[in-house]
């Protein structure tokens, strides 16, 4: 008994320092990667097989969620007002919900399931085949000539993926509740202008950008720490997968917090 106690602060020490570890080796793969941004003609080949390759895997399914959700919220939303008599309210709602929070975590996710998985494993396969080692041999930094690319490709496309989501989430919502449900367009749209701000659309295309960025970062510094061999590399996705959705979440609440403080919303 005494040493299963003795035990188990030893161990939760033991993965508190592990979590301390990987949350330094994070920051300074970000930071690193961000510090040879200037030097674009190093990248910028890479970059645009990284955007191209994203765009590939994540357009698609993007679609088939968006215009159905901004469907059921509309159809949920539109049933709720209809109860109060407040039909001419629902695009409003609709519109604000996804443009202040659906559009950019629907994104983030999508980086993260489908582009951060493929890019954990495509780093952790270089990893096992020693060739992030002999970029280092030849003198190049592994860091700047394949993280630094693949930060600004995920934040980059995320940004034009919350943007389709807004598109697409919006005239989902359009069809059901105008089509459907028979509210006027002008009602839909009128709604929506006066409940939001341009400064909203800032916040969640920033958003949106630091979600691919944080997607990008934590997918690499996995793939590049990874344990040898194939069951290492499936570890790696996982935990990237896993911790994305962790960091996005609190991300958006840290930063949506601050900007209902510092931005008073609109009545």
């Amino acid at each position: 008994m005494a040493l299963l106690l003795q035990r188990g602060p030893g161990l939760a020490l033991k993965q508190a320092g592990k979590l301390l570890d990987e949350t330094g080796e994070l920051f300074v793969t970000l930071l690193e990667g961000l510090r040879r941004t200037w030097d674009v003609r190093t990248w910028w080949g890479e970059f645009i097989e990284q955007c191209w390759f994203m765009i590939r895997v994540t357009t698609v399914p993007l679609l088939l969620i968006a215009i159905p959700l901004g469907a059921t919220i509309s159809l949920q939303v539109g049933d709720i007002a209809r109860q109060i008599g407040a039909e001419s309210s629902t695009g409003a709602l609709v519109v604000a919900g996804m443009v202040r929070q659906v559009a950019p975590l629907a994104a983030a996710l999508l980086i993260a399931g489908s582009g951060g998985s493929a890019m954990t494993s495509d780093m952790g396969a270089r990893r096992i085949r020693d060739e992030l080692s002999a970029l280092e041999v030849m003198g190049i930094n592994p860091t700047h000539r394949l993280v630094t690319p693949r930060l600004w490709a995920a934040s980059v496309v995320s940004v034009l993926l919350c943007s389709m989501v807004i598109l697409s989430g919006t005239a989902g919502g359009f069809y059901f509740n105008v089509i459907q449900q028979g509210v006027t367009p002008g009602a839909y749209f009128d709604g929506a202008a006066a409940l939001l701000q341009i400064s909203d659309l800032g916040v969640t295309l920033f958003k949106a950008w630091m979600f691919g960025l944080t997607a990008a970062a934590v997918a690499c510094m996995m793939g590049m720490n990874c344990e040898y061999g194939p069951a290492g590399v499936g570890r790696a996705v996982t935990r990237a997968t896993v911790a994305t959705s962790l960091l996005v979440f609190a991300l958006n609440y840290t930063i949506e917090t601050l900007y209902t403080v510092l931005v008073p919303p609109k009545f």
